[in-house]
């Protein structure tokens, strides 16, 4: 979608601005990824102009009327805020179709590759946004596609296609100047580099990650406490009705849904670990909007599960794995981010047998969920072999006393370990 804003000359609209759409109260910035037209191009309802991206999702903004884009305000790589002015569109004006011509021209101007074979790109090296959409759509490895630069981009892609051995060269960017440095470096000053160390910009998700744990850290006082608890009936539930689930609802019975369910049951009996600070003040919810940390290609995005009191165990499981197909296809809207009162994660699915999670702020609680893991234990005066997880509960001691917190673990424990109860308290 694209805000525009529009003023209009002699009784029709001529100019219109292109800015940045509405982000979440939980992103404040966003970084130009990737132009897909240039200045004086033609373009019609509905094409991708920009690709935009943010800590947490990459933004395709569109053109809603047509014309000629007559200039390009904000560069690639900028830092842009919801808002601020990208571009500029001609609405109405037509340009002569530039884009086959310039490709029929460097394609004239490329020497096939006969003599040299085409160097294979390393499966390191990552792709923007538009160009692993091309490479899908095209059914293409982007293993084998050679990159020009850091990335493989969208010309990379579109010169495979074209049956080009290698890519045209792409201008060379100049070397990283001592004497440029960004602001920051008077307080972090660059050291130079050894002839086998690299030196590339954060991510825009892996600077705001670091932002946001940094100032979780230094303004919550948080705590951690710690409770294992008995997997077997949980487990025995759902293996013994997997397979009717599924039939029935096209989805797997996963743990996820059973920690939702049991962890909106705790939030009901310790609302406080629902709740938000704002300044002096303590926001209680008395809705239920579950955040769950689902990890990306280069961290944890946590898409929000809405009112999960009211949602079944299918439409909990189903909405999970909706989210975690867009998160690894890149198309999670970013209404899907907005808000949400409380965060599971579960770092069990990646070999975790325990850790202290950081809160996901302004939230009170996060619930670490860990690996199931056969384990002897005394049951009843015998020692058994029953499958285990430690479960982490961080919270903001400012408001959450630490009796709450073991209470709220305890309850989970107790709804986990007796899953029927869930229904009726979940």
């Amino acid at each position: 979608m694209c805000p525009l804003n529009t003023v209009i000359i002699r009784g029709r609209i001529k100019m219109v601005d292109i800015v940045v759409p509405p982000l979440s109260e939980s992103v404040v910035e966003a970084t130009v990824a990737e132009w897909l037209v240039s200045a004086g191009d033609s373009v019609s309802i509905g094409d991708i102009l920009v690709v935009l991206e943010t800590d947490k999702v990459a933004l395709e903004v569109t053109a809603e009327q047509s014309g000629v884009l007559s200039e390009i305000v904000a560069a690639e790589e900028e830092d842009v805020v919801a808002g601020q002015l990208l571009a500029k569109l001609d609405a109405g004006a037509e340009a002569a179709p530039v884009k086959e011509t310039v490709q029929q021209a460097e394609a004239a101007s490329t020497p096939q590759a006969d003599s040299a074979p085409a160097a294979v790109a390393d499966s390191s090296v990552k792709a923007t946004p538009v160009a692993q959409r091309m490479a899908k759509e095209h059914g293409i490895d982007l293993d084998s596609i050679p990159a020009n630069g850091n990335k493989i981009d969208k010309a990379d892609v579109q010169a495979f296609i074209d049956g080009k051995s290698t890519p045209a060269p792409a201008p060379s960017k100049p070397a990283p100047k001592p004497a440029s440095k960004p602001a920051a470096s008077a307080e972090m000053p660059q050291r130079d580099l050894r002839d086998d160390e690299e030196r590339s910009k954060m991510s825009r998700l892996r600077r705001t990650i670091a932002k946001n744990l940094v100032h979780a850290q230094a303004t919550a006082a948080m705590l951690t406490t710690f409770q294992e608890v008995d997997m077997g009936a949980v487990m025995e539930l759902r293996s013994r009705r997997k397979d009717a689930f599924k039939e029935k609802y096209g989805v797997s019975l996963g743990v996820n849904s059973f920690f939702v369910k049991a962890t909106v049951g705790a939030l009901k009996a310790f609302p406080r670990l629902n709740a938000e600070i704002e300044g002096d003040y303590v926001i209680d919810k008395s809705y239920f909007d579950i955040g769950i940390a689902v990890g990306g290609k280069e961290g944890l995005v946590v898409p929000v599960l809405r009112d999960a009191d009211r949602m079944s165990f299918s439409e909990i499981e189903k909405q999970i794995k909706g989210y975690a197909l867009q998160v690894r296809d890149g198309t999670l809207p970013i209404e899907a981010l907005r808000g949400g009162s409380f965060t599971i994660t579960n770092g069990g699915v990646f070999g975790s047998l325990m850790s202290t999670p950081i809160l996901n702020y302004p939230q009170v609680g996060i619930l670490g969920l860990h690996g199931i893991k056969d384990r002897p234990v005394v049951v009843d005066g015998e020692i058994v072999i029953r499958p285990w997880m430690y479960m982490a509960l961080t919270y903001d001691h400012r408001i959450v006393d630490g009796s709450s917190a073991v209470q709220f673990l305890v309850k989970i424990k107790d709804l986990i370990e007796d899953p029927e109860t869930l229904l009726i308290e979940g």
